[in-house]
């Protein structure tokens, strides 16, 4: 895709949440977690890179001790439907006995976010929860994955904004942005 294509993506897209929504989902999100982890000195895993923003965002307003690494697994490498999982990074810090916290950008099909969590417990994690920005309604998530904090719901649609992309660009756009059916 050229650059006026994913700009005309953007333009033609319809905005689902603004980004004073998607604020306020994370606002409510990290009192969340504040309130279960606050005590437990957990890893925050960031899921590269689509959790990037949401975790970015997240890490300032949860007020109280905890460290930060980074996984990197992926389904989608640039795509717009998932295949095979491939890892990229590991986190380098040891799990064993931690709290973990996940953070994902979207929580679709459950793929990934199973992968992760099975990871975290094979490593020796005390306990695992996971947090995404976003949930896609629809009956095709795996019925063993949940996530235990939930910024935002989104019909069954292509979405990008706010850490999810539309073939690579737009996770910097302020505010959640679904591809019009049409397209």
């Amino acid at each position: 895709m050229n650059q006026e294509q994913v700009r005309a993506a953007l333009e033609g897209a319809e905005r689902i949440y603004d980004g004073a929504a998607v604020e306020a989902a994370l606002a409510r999100m990290a009192a969340e977690i504040t309130t279960d982890m606050a005590d437990r000195l957990p890893v925050v895993l960031c899921v590269m890179i689509g959790g990037l923003v949401p975790a970015g965002r997240l890490l300032p307003l949860m007020n109280f001790p905890l460290e930060v690494d980074y996984v990197h697994a992926t389904r989608y490498r640039g795509e717009t439907s998932g295949g095979e999982l491939v890892w990229q990074a590991r986190p380098h810090t040891a799990l064993a006995g931690r709290s973990v916290l996940i953070i994902d950008d979207i929580l679709d099909e459950g793929h990934t976010l199973a992968a992760l969590q099975a990871f975290c417990r094979d490593e020796g994690a005390a306990d695992v929860r996971t947090a995404v920005l976003v949930r896609k309604q629809h009956d095709r998530c795996r019925p063993d994955v949940r996530a235990d904090y939930i910024g935002l719901n989104v019909d069954d649609r292509y979405v990008f904004g706010a850490g999810m992309d539309y073939h690579g660009v737009w996770r910097n756009v302020d505010g959640i942005y679904a591809i019009r059916e049409e397209d």
